[in-house]
This record gives C-alpha cells, sequence and structure tokens, in this order.
C-alpha cells in the first residue's frame, strides 16, 4: 500500500516539506486544488526530491479543456522523470458554471470523453499518432510540429480519476488508471456500491482490480494529546456536516440509513449554521464514515478495513515525532 501526506500549496515552504515527507519515508505528496493552484507547487517539489510521486488530489477537470490539462499533466511529469499522477475530479455543476465560467454537460459522460480526449492527446506526442478525437463536447484535430512536446522519451502520465457515485465510479473503471474514492465513503459503501461498479467498468475495458489501482484517504481524527484528539473529532463532524449537505454524496448517507439527514443539513447550511449541523453528526456517523482514536488504533483500524483492498491511501499525525511516524507508516503499509 502506497501512502501519500497531504502537503500545503504555499510555495515558499512546499520544496521543505517535500524534502522532510520523503525522507520519512512516504510514497506521494498529495495536494488538492482548493484557494491555490496544485501544478505549480507540486513542480517545485519535484524539484527538491527524487523518489516521492507527485498527486493531484484533486485538479478540477472542467475548468481546463484537455488539451490545455494534458500540456500541464505532460511538462510536470517529464520534469519529475514520471512521477506525476493526474488526480482529477469534475467538481459541482454551480462551481464549474459561476465560479469558473465553463460548461457543464453530463457529469460522467462529459468526463468519460475528457479523458479519453487526453489519452489522444497522447498518443499523438507519445506514439506518433495523427491526432484526431471528434467528441461530442472536445474535438481536437490539429497538433502541428511545432506544438508537440519534444521530451517524451519517459513513461506517459498517469490518470485517475477521482468519483463517488456508480456512474462516475464506472467511467473511471473504465478509462482511468486508477480511482480515487471520496473521503465522504464508509467500508459497507465501498463494498456494497463502489467496488461492483468498479469491477463492472473493468469488465469493460478487459482489466481487472489486479492492475488497477485504489486510493481511498479516511477522515481521520487522531492526535498525540487528548486535546488533539478532541479538536480532530470536531473538525471531522463538520466534514461530514459538510459532505452530508451535498446531494450528490446522499447514497453514502442512504445505505447506513440516514438520507433524512441530508435535508436538515441543506436547510441549516444555507441559513450559516454551521455549528448546528455538525451537532446533527452522531458518534456512531463519525466511527462509520471516519477513523478516530490513538495514532496506533487508527492505523490497526485502516489495515482491518482496507489491507487487501485499496492500493493508495493517506496518513499523517501532526505533532508527531519524525521516528514514531515513520514507525506507524511502516506498519500500514506492510
Amino acid at each position: 500500500m502506497k501512502i501519500d501526506a497531504s502537503a500545503s500549496a504555499d510555495m515558499q515552504r512546499i520544496g521543505e516539506q517535500a524534502k522532510r515527507l520523503e525522507a520519512l519515508g512516504y510514497d506521494g505528496i498529495r495536494l488538492a486544488e482548493l484557494n491555490h493552484d496544485p501544478f505549480m507547487p507540486l513542480a517545485l517539489a519535484a524539484a527538491n526530491t527524487s523518489r516521492i510521486e507527485l498527486v493531484t488530489s484533486v485538479a478540477v477537470a472542467f475548468a481546463r479543456n484537455p488539451m490545455s490539462m494534458a500540456v500541464q499533466t505532460h511538462d510536470l511529469n517529464a520534469f519529475s522523470s514520471g512521477r506525476f499522477v493526474l488526480g482529477l475530479g469534475s467538481q459541482v455543476k454551480p462551481h464549474i458554471e459561476r465560479r469558473f465560467s465553463m460548461p457543464w454537460h453530463k457529469a460522467a459522460r462529459q468526463m468519460r470523453e475528457y479523458i479519453n480526449a487526453m489519452n489522444a492527446i497522447f498518443d499523438c506526442w507519445y506514439d506518433g499518432k495523427r491526432l484526431e478525437f471528434m467528441g461530442e463536447y472536445y474535438q481536437h484535430t490539429l497538433m502541428p510540429a511545432t506544438f508537440s512536446p519534444d521530451n517524451v522519451s519517459g513513461p506517459r502520465p498517469r490518470i485517475v480519476l477521482s468519483a463517488t457515485g456508480p456512474l462516475m465510479t464506472k467511467v473511471a473503471a473504465e478509462v482511468a488508471d486508477g480511482m480515487i474514492m471520496h473521503p465522504f465513503s464508509s467500508e459497507k459503501y465501498m463494498r456494497e456500491v463502489t467496488l461492483p461498479a468498479i469491477e463492472a467498468g473493468l469488465a469493460t475495458s478487459g482489466r481487472s482490480l489486479a492492475n488497477y489501482e485504489l486510493d481511498y484517504a479516511p477522515m481521520i481524527a487522531t492526535g498525540t494529546t487528548e486535546e488533539a484528539l478532541r479538536d480532530g473529532i470536531a473538525t471531522l463532524k463538520n466534514r461530514i456536516a459538510f459532505y452530508g449537505c451535498t446531494v450528490a454524496y446522499k447514497p453514502v448517507l442512504d445505505i447506513h440509513g440516514w438520507g433524512e439527514l441530508q435535508d436538515e443539513l441543506i436547510v441549516l447550511n444555507r441559513a450559516h449554521r454551521t455549528d448546528d449541523m455538525a451537532a446533527l453528526i452522531t458518534d456512531e456517523m463519525v466511527h462509520t464514515i471516519g477513523i478516530v482514536g490513538e495514532p496506533q488504533t487508527v492505523v490497526d483500524t485502516m489495515q482491518q478495513r482496507f489491507g487487501g483492498l485499496i492500493g493508495r491511501t493517506g496518513f499523517t499525525v501532526p505533532g508527531m515525532e519524525d521516528a514514531e511516524l515513520a514507525g506507524l507508516l511502516s506498519q500500514l503499509r506492510s
């Protein structure tokens, strides 16, 4: 199992942070696209490391077109000698249309075409094929030699897709190299909904789970002190409440019989009553969707729930001494 650490997008700090995480034994550094672009900090991380993988978890696909995403992906992957993993996500319609001013179509169908378009571009650059991609939403038919990268001797970039619902999960299994499972999930949802959808998609593309990377970093509340653990639980309740009011994530609540909770969360969210939202999250929900406890307990629980099931995860303990943390990473990886 590969283990990643989330990193800060602060470009003044990312270089030294990346060095430390590589020295600790982490397999990857993951950056989300939130209030900063993830590609530029990861380029600095690449310049300051030699082994650790660089993962966007996730970059917003529909905020860019397939060609611009392919250029960024290729450049960072080539610069890092094949260590870059492009984690893509769709975001949700209001953000794509109102924040990025970009078109939103049928998300799963659009994403399948988006990744197919990127692969057609890579076929052109890496294998010398003619670029002739004609889709419903994207068309790429022009690639003069002047605009083709010349540093294509290394491996092609890997594309993994973030998915929660069965449609997007099936797309991930059909056209991506792996899938990032949303942290708002549970073991029951993964085994009863996510895995069957993945297996159906892999069968369509003639592949199996043996050569497909499943990435799942659960929401964790842990710490080296009681105060840190309490703060972690409070943060976890806030995150569950936040995700719980998103319509696309309702199936996770439904499978545990908590679907009606979403209506209450939506009303409170519109009124900006975040404390009241968190108060609705029970201890059962916290321990089902998240993992809570001392660091060793968290590692044991992760192995029990997901050992042999996932190939990549995320884990860190704020405030823990490096030597102790390195030991836990070794245990979790085994």
